[in-house]
């Protein structure tokens, strides 16, 4: 029996509780043995729900609990899951998490104490949902020095663009449709002004590069000031615009990173990825362009991801050695100093 501590209980929390129950049968044939959720961690009351009896509000319960091996982080943030992520790792047990924010601030951190303690700190929801992206660029792509990484990676913005591009809904209307369907947040702020991109981006380019890349170094630019005229004249010299996120290696060994609304050929491999799927395309010098596309959000397409890493976190026989170092930002170019083509009559970045 392999024991589990869920950090929350929220959509993406609820959903991984669900899904182990539901799935248990397909966990207990990949591991020789069954996944049981012993403890849900929450401040909230949740009278009457199905898992009431395994809710609890003290974690050193969980961090002092031997049986419980793989802890499952969806709190959010950085302040409380920083810390209840250390504790667990520090107490010898594996972290799984959902969490981009803490993934984009604390990796290196938290990745060193993993390995120093003989368990996992695993983050394949973090970028994608239920996207597989950070599993494939370690292993799969192992073989390849990877050298760019562009993608589509947040569904809010781009339901609000496939709104405007095909329905030609103003930015205003479509986001308000986004908040109706619950694709938007009540404060959409992290997300059309790209910082949810900025976070993801940010986690690839550390996988892909070796280094860390801190958000705030990176110039980001978001969707609030785009307008149906930017959508029309996008369109009529054979473009669409998309919200991307974008890191390169550069020949010096500098990073070109950067989060904009782009103009790309309808042509391209990323213009027909709508609505609230996310795409993301990987560059390797053997392998040439891999594409990544699917939902990037929900409650179950997230879950999906967590119980692949709390199933590897499980076995005995997959030894994780995901690793990045904080050097400094020094490699790091900004926005300001990149030199682009840009779309005639607006400031908007044409990338090819």
């Amino acid at each position: 029996m392999v024991n589990v501590a869920v950090l929350g209980y929220g959509v993406v929390g609820s959903g991984v509780v669900e899904l182990i129950d539901n799935n248990n049968a397909i966990f207990s044939k990949k591991l020789g043995q069954p996944i049981d959720v012993k403890y849900i961690l929450d401040i909230r009351d949740f009278k009457g729900d199905k898992y009431e009896k395994k809710i609890i509000r003290d974690f050193s319960v969980i961090e002092n609990d031997p049986e419980v091996s793989v802890v499952v982080e969806t709190i959010g943030g950085k302040s409380v899951a920083y810390e209840f992520t250390k504790r667990a790792l520090m107490a010898g047990k594996s972290v799984v998490s959902s969490n981009k924010e803490l993934v984009a601030t604390h990796a290196p951190e938290l990745l060193s104490l993993a390995r120093e303690n003989g368990v996992s700190y695993l983050f394949e929801a973090s970028v994608g949902g239920g996207i597989p992206i950070i599993r494939p660029m370690f292993y799969c792509l192992a073989a390849n020095e990877l050298n760019k990484i562009i993608g589509i990676l947040n569904g809010t913005t781009n339901y609000i663009l496939t709104k405007m591009i095909h329905e030609k809904t103003s930015f205003d209307e479509a986001l308000k449709q986004a908040q109706e369907l619950g694709y938007a947040e009540a404060n959409p702020t992290a997300d059309i002004d790209g910082h949810d991109t900025c976070r993801k981006i940010c986690i690839l380019a550390a996988l892909a590069f070796g280094r860390h890349i801190y958000p705030e170094s990176v110039c980001t630019k978001g969707i609030r000031n785009l307008t149906l005229d930017d959508i029309a004249k996008a369109d009529a010299q054979g473009y669409v615009i998309k919200l991307l996120g974008s890191a390169t290696k550069l020949k010096d060994g500098n990073v070109e990173i950067f989060v904009s609304p782009c103009a790309i050929k309808k042509s391209h491999a990323l213009a027909n990825i709508d609505d609230v799927f996310n795409g993301i395309m990987v560059t390797g010098d053997a392998v040439g362009d891999v594409t990544f596309n699917g939902r990037g959000a929900g409650k179950f397409p997230t879950a999906s991801a967590v119980c692949s890493d709390v199933i590897d976190a499980a076995s005995d026989n997959i030894q994780y050695n995901i690793f990045w170092t904080d050097e400094g930002q020094d490699f790091v170019r900004s926005f300001d100093k990149l030199n682009f083509e840009y779309l005639p009559g607006t400031d908007i970045p044409v990338i090819e």
